[in-house]
């Protein structure tokens, strides 16, 4: 599958990544996945996953959720030098479901806007079980019209 403005952007398959996406992949959505240690996008794509070697891939993606370890690694996948709002190309909405830092968050959020992208700040509460029941709950800031796209997304 080619990675396009339809495909859903996932960085991060950890266990919360991993479950989170898998959902997605289960109910229709096309998910290109993005991990640091790459075998662990082996299982998202034995679902119907699309794995990709680079973020840069995922700058073709309209929104792109990102699901990492820390604020460090947050601001990593974002403005790194191979970071996904450092593409010639960004896409228009950046959900971030990590639990990091007030000040890494606010980082993130200024990063996009200068890309001209929305962020939401949505981290989640729960584990991988209950991710894999379809049962977190999420606490979302940012705007309205990009909360209400990010919604639709999925089926």
């Amino acid at each position: 599958m080619a990675v396009g403005r339809d495909t859903i952007g996932w960085i991060g398959a950890g266990r919360m990544g991993s479950a989170m996406a898998a959902r997605l992949v289960r109910h229709g959505c096309d998910v290109a996945v993005y991990n640091r240690t790459a075998s662990k996008v082996d299982p998202l794509v034995a679902e119907g996953a699309t794995a990709v070697r680079t973020i840069a891939e995922l700058s073709a993606c309209r929104i792109v959720f990102v699901n990492v370890a820390s604020s460090d690694d947050l601001l990593a996948v974002l403005d790194g030098d191979a970071g996904l709002l450092r593409q010639e190309s960004a896409p228009a909405i950046v959900v971030d479901c990590s639990t990091v830092s007030v000040e890494a968050s606010a980082r993130a959020r200024s990063l996009a806007t200068e890309r001209s992208a929305a962020f939401l700040a949505a981290p989640v509460s729960g584990n991988d079980k209950v991710a894999k029941a379809g049962r977190l709950m999420f606490a979302v800031s940012g705007s309205l019209e990009a909360f209400g796209e990010a919604r639709n997304t999925s089926p």
